[in-house]
């Protein structure tokens, strides 16, 4: 927000000892995130905003709280984040996030947008204003992800154009149409054109993509990548001029892979983001905290780990005022009860506390309500067993998914498989399982249909809504007939996870914001939530593995190797659908 004059006026007087500031945090062993350094002094703060670091003591405050000699950082930043991923929506993530120390994230709405479109985006936008973080929007640019899909919207540049004068919007999300881009689709460099003609930025989703594709990338004027899985990856990008997001999420774990190719000389070019979140996660481990401390556990410094999570993000970003404690900031910061582990003992945005011991100070703030295209938009078939039918013949070989646990890449495999009747035949041991995704946007009833290994998943069904990126439905099985009652109770919910063994649900979280999202209150989710994963564990006690969040990606065909949409098998390499019978 553009300060007033008088404002201005009390800021620089305060500044100049002419009048007492609103509050100071004094006797702070203060980060200096620019010459990574630390000071003792006291931070002086007017109106959220820090108007000194004073190691003087010689200020004066209305106000004041003492540090007790700890660590201050700045607030924390994710600088890409997709918070439908959390089952929140935006006003309620902000309770989840901040006792964790992040203050700022820069969100890309493209889930909420594959099903609603810029009604989607708009009630983001709606409902980040009542969050007590800072919450930033990106515009998806690739809804679909490929024009082969069948997703709830469209979204051309003449749509997202409205939305650039937004204050929150900072620019284009990942651009992972990489075929539109390198062909110089005219529809997709419209949107690249108009973001850049706004002199905001693009985000990449350079997943799998050369040296010579990201030059492709660069000359089209993208920005960012976050899909980096390599130290090599990371380098490439960063010669080229990119920055690059290390990313930690719930499916994808790069961290470790990508701090080999952070050096004291590069390391401002990269900053951290967890992409895709889930709920219990979030709440157990943390967001950028968790990156920092991984960081740090593998030999970073922690002043620089927390520089990748402050300054860097808030520089990529163009946020001129966040990301540092220095005179003309906004007063966003951690205080620490320990550096190594990076124990948050309170959270303060814009001078005042908001958290502390991990808990909310403040009621949870009211959120926006859903129009009926939002709160009402699965409509999957009555399904049949013999639409989940997939014809083989003895002795043929299939194209088969395999997943990598914890990555958002696929292997292709091409293994013989049971046939029985002349169908594919589920088989545990060697862990060949069926995979579905359902149309559930416009009753055009679509059904792809694959056969997916890795899962280890020795009984029952499992299901969900959240499949990226069209969010159609999707369902894993070891038998026609469980699948069948999951995708029902997917319908009957109105979106969600559920988890079914020999014909009985044995738990569910209803989802009915677009299909991706509760509104019920925090603890109630977590709650149904922990019940999902109970039951999950009684059927699957091996997994290890965030099997929900791997599933939600099989159906995205932008990240290679092998997936599957409502259109059926997709080689991501060759960029064309395959027939599950092995040539």
């Amino acid at each position: 927000m553009v300060p007033t004059i008088e404002k201005l006026k009390k800021r620089i007087a305060v500044s100049q000892k002419k009048q007492p500031a609103d509050f100071i945090l004094r006797n702070a062993y203060v980060a200096d995130v620019f010459s990574l350094t630390w000071t003792n002094a006291d931070v002086v703060i007017t109106d959220g905003m820090i108007v000194a670091i004073d190691s003087t003591n010689s200020f004066e405050a209305i106000d004041e709280v003492d540090a007790l000699g700890r660590y201050v950082v700045p607030g924390l930043i994710d600088g890409h984040i997709h918070i439908e991923s959390s089952m929140l929506t935006p006003s309620a993530f902000g309770d989840v996030l901040l006792p964790h120390g992040v203050t700022t994230v820069v969100t890309d709405p493209h889930e909420i947008a594959n099903v609603a479109g810029v009604e989607g985006i708009q009630f983001m936008l709606r409902d980040a204003e009542k969050s007590p973080m800072d919450i930033y929007v990106m515009l998806p640019s690739s809804v679909p992800s490929t024009s082969f899909e069948n997703a709830g919207a469209k979204l051309e540049a003449s749509d997202l154009q409205p939305l650039l004068s937004h204050p929150r919007v900072l620019g284009l999300a990942e651009v992972m149409d990489y075929p539109s881009v390198l062909t110089g689709d005219d529809g997709m460099l419209a949107k690249l054109a108009m973001t850049q003609e706004a002199n905001l930025r693009i985000d990449g989703h350079g997943a799998g993509l050369q040296s010579e594709e990201i030059r492709g990338y660069r000359a089209a004027g993208i920005q960012t990548d976050h899909e980096c899985v390599t130290a090599d990856e990371a380098r490439d990008r960063i010669a080229q001029g990119m920055y690059v997001l290390i990313r930690e999420g719930s499916a994808a774990k790069n961290l470790k892979d990508l701090l080999p190719a952070v050096t004291p000389h590069n390391a401002r070019r990269f900053l951290f983001c967890t992409d895709d979140k889930h709920l219990d996660e979030l709440v157990s481990e943390g967001s950028i905290d968790h990156a920092i401390r991984l960081a740090i556990a593998e030999g970073m410094e922690p002043l620089q780990a927390i520089q990748l999570a402050t300054l860097n993000a808030a520089e990529c970003y163009g946020l001129s005022n966040k990301g540092a404690l220095a005179a003309g900031f906004q007063a966003d910061f951690i205080i620490l009860d320990n550096l190594e582990f990076f124990d948050v003992s309170s959270v303060w945005k814009d001078g005042v506390k908001v958290a502390e011991q991990g808990v909310m100070g403040n009621a949870p703030t009211a959120q926006e309500v859903c129009s009926v295209r939002i709160s009402q938009s699965v409509h999957l078939p009555s399904l049949r067993l013999e639409d989940l039918a997939i014809p083989f013949l003895e002795g043929e070989k299939a194209n088969i998914i395999e997943i990598i646990p914890n990555q958002l890449v696929t292997n292709k495999l091409v293994e013989h498989v049971d046939v029985k009747n002349g169908l594919f035949a589920p088989n545990i041991e060697r862990d060949q399982l069926k995979l579905a995704v359902i149309e559930r946007h416009h009753q055009k009833h679509t059904i792809g249909l694959g056969i997916v290994k890795g899962f280890g998943l020795p009984s029952g069904a499992v299901a969900t809504t959240i499949a990226h990126d069209s969010h159609n439905a999707i369902v894993l099985g070891t038998n026609d007939s469980d699948m069948i009652i999951a995708i029902q109770a997917l319908q009957d919910m109105q979106g969600g996870l559920v988890v079914v063994n020999k014909g009985q649900i044995l738990a569910s979280v209803a989802l009915p914001v677009a299909g991706l999202m509760t509104q019920t209150p925090l603890d109630v989710a977590i709650q149904s939530l922990s019940k999902l994963h109970e039951a999950l564990h009684t059927i699957h006690p091996t997994n290890n593995f965030h099997l929900f969040l791997t599933l939600s990606f099989l159906s995205l065909p932008v990240i290679p190797s092998l997936k599957l949409t409502d259109t059926g098998l997709f080689d991501v390499t060759a960029f064309e659908h395959i027939s599950i019978v092995a040539d």
